[in-house]
């Protein structure tokens, strides 16, 4: 900043502090509120005298028409709020709230931003929703606020909300929504952009900051130690706001952008993009999980008026406390689970997803948790609600997911299922894939979410692939149902356990086959060989094409799933038309190949 602009920002500064406490301030006053020393302020009083932007009023300064007509250029029109995220860290408060709407010392971090903004008269408030989006309604009648909604929030990173706002991009502050900021730092007027900074002790994997003597933000690392980091409230001026939207658009655009926030695109132009720091540590708190909103607010400790944290505390007679190091494990396509303590002992929390009341019967997998439990080859149940689907079980120490690509986890995946297979263990209930496929379409259709304008010819290719299956007619054996890479756990002493077995039930055992390969999204070659290493010999001709057939079947059910469901609100970005492809591709594969012929 050269010494014109910097004597624009002082005197801005201090005309901002004038307008702001009704011309009321003395000089010594003005040097508190600004941080400038009373022989700057002098001289700026006196300059801005000189120019008619101030006139003096014996101890008290006010600011003049001129000077008021001066601070047009720095008037602040606007607050954007990036409230359409998740909050995974925040499992399980987040499940029944939106990060943003959580309450630090009974008012919610949204709303005090809000009420901040108010007070400094900013009352065009633009906050962009997403997760749970009809929660944050009643603010429209309470403060007057605009909703935006981002339909990408959640295969996408926060670039796609302020992507969504850029028509309202001007003089903005940008702030999100769980952020508790105890002292305002809003203003009606703001001379330069600026970003909130926290100083951070120690190691951080914050996105730290590098600055000039003027503290103009010269570069931006992720990570540091013992550094100052961009947390918090920015402030976009117009200018500023000018050349950002035209990188935003372009960053938009560009493909692997999914996972970029928007301060990647400040990150990577910051050489271009002036902004200064703005220290706030101390003032702005930034609530990653519930152990650090415990240490903030002591009311977390035994009273989250969470449901699932009371149930949770119930079940295991102990204070809310007394739950520890919690943090999401899975985040599934039909549940979500999270990982807790009590004591050094760990579990899992298994919460069930959007809809799945009307997907998943819990009585009969509860029937078969309880059937295979004397295997020894799935997770140990401690709990399981057979109406909710909730379900608490102990959580295996040192397991991962099983690599589908990797040939020897592949080998495990097929021979652990063949020996559920091969068990004795009946269900007393079928897996049809045929009622499923046409009660998930029935499901779609009546809130009209199918999106695909062939579905009809595809719907009745499906039908000629289950008249195949009864020529077929192939002892049923007990099935997982949903048999993927992320339901197989690998342990440290080379054994496996296989999870989730809400779908399962009795039906033709290649068909878990199929579903693992198009849940890795195998192409054709590593789905034959998940049947080679299955049978641990070569398929015959009749077994390929029940192998084909159960991979077109399973990738139309899923595909009319997840149409339902995103219709709820749940998105899945190319899962549907991955899962469509596979009905289509395999149907012609067994139409023009040797294997059948459908009629």
């Amino acid at each position: 900043m050269n010494k014109d602009n910097l004597k624009t920002k002082k005197l801005a500064h201090i005309c901002r502090e004038l307008i702001q406490d009704g011309n009321k301030l003395s000089r010594r006053d003005l040097s508190m509120a600004t941080g400038m020393s009373l022989g700057t302020i002098n001289y700026i009083l006196r300059k801005g005298e000189e120019i008619n932007y101030f006139q003096s009023n014996g101890e008290h300064f006010n600011v003049t028409q001129t000077g008021l007509n001066f601070m047009e250029q720095f008037k602040v029109d606007n607050a954007i709020i990036l409230a359409a995220g998740f909050g995974l860290r925040c499992v399980p408060l987040t499940y029944e709230t939106p990060k943003g709407l959580l309450t630090v010392y009974g008012k919610p971090m949204l709303e005090r931003q809000i009420e901040q903004l108010l007070e400094k008269k900013i009352s065009e408030i633009i906050i962009v929703v997403g997760y749970m989006k009809e929660k944050f309604d009643y603010l429209i009648d309470k403060y007057g606020v605009k909703l935006l909604y981002n339909p990408e929030y959640s295969t996408k990173n926060n670039l796609t909300s302020l992507y969504c706002a850029l028509p309202y991009l001007k003089g903005s502050y940008i702030l999100c929504a769980d952020n508790w900021i105890e002292k305002n730092i809003f203003n009606a007027y703001e001379a330069e952009s600026w970003f909130s900074c926290l100083y951070m002790e120690g190691n951080t994997n914050e996105w730290c900051v590098e600055q000039t003597k003027n503290e103009r933000i010269k570069k931006i690392s992720i990570g540091g130690a013992d550094a100052w980091a961009i947390v918090g409230p920015a402030y976009f001026s117009r200018i500023f706001s000018e050349k950002f939207a035209a990188l935003l658009r372009e960053y938009y655009s560009m493909p692997g952008t999914e996972d970029y926030y928007w301060e990647h695109v400040l990150r990577e132009n910051i050489s271009k993009l002036p902004m200064y720091m703005n220290k706030q540590t101390d003032n702005v708190h930034e609530f990653e999980d519930l152990s650090e909103l415990r240490r903030y607010d002591d009311s977390y400790i035994n009273n989250s008026n969470n449901v699932i944290m009371e149930s949770i505390a119930s079940f295991f007679c102990v204070p809310e406390e007394k739950i520890s190091d919690i943090f999401p494990i899975k985040e599934g396509l039909t549940n979500k689970s999270f990982h807790f303590c009590i004591g050094e002992n760990g579990f899992v929390y298994r919460f069930p997803g959007i809809g799945t009341e009307k997907l998943i019967n819990r009585a009969n997998e509860k029937y078969v948790y309880d059937a295979i439990k004397p295997m020894g080859i799935s997770d140990n149940v401690l709990f399981f609600d057979a109406n909710t689907g909730v379900k608490i079980s102990e959580y295996i120490e040192n397991a991962r997911n099983a690599d589908p690509f990797n040939d020897v986890e592949l080998r495990v995946c097929m021979e652990q299922i063949r020996k559920v297979h091969t068990n004795s263990v009946k269900s007393a209930h079928s897996y049809d894939i045929a009622s499923m496929i046409e009660y998930y379409y029935s499901l779609a259709e009546e809130i009209n979410a199918i999106r695909f304008s062939d579905v009809g010819v595809v719907r009745d290719n499906m039908r000629q692939l289950l008249k195949l299956r009864q020529i077929f007619n192939i002892p049923e054996v007990l099935c997982h149902g949903d048999f993927a890479h992320v339901n197989v756990l690998l342990l440290p002493d080379n054994t496996s356990r296989i999870i989730d077995w809400e779908f399962s039930g009795m039906s033709d055992p290649i068909m878990d086959v199929s579903m693992f390969a198009i849940f890795a999204q195998f192409d054709r070659a590593r789905i034959d060989l998940s049947l080679h290493m299955y049978l641990g010999r070569d398929a015959t001709k009749e077994e390929f094409a029940r192998l084909y057939m159960y991979v077109a079947l399973s990738g139309f059910l899923w595909c009319m799933w997840s149409e339902y469901k995103q219709r709820l609100g749940q998105e899945f970005g190319e899962y549907p038309m991955i899962m469509y492809r596979y009905m289509k591709d395999y149907y012609d594969l067994l139409k023009r190949g040797n294997y059948i012929t459908i009629g």
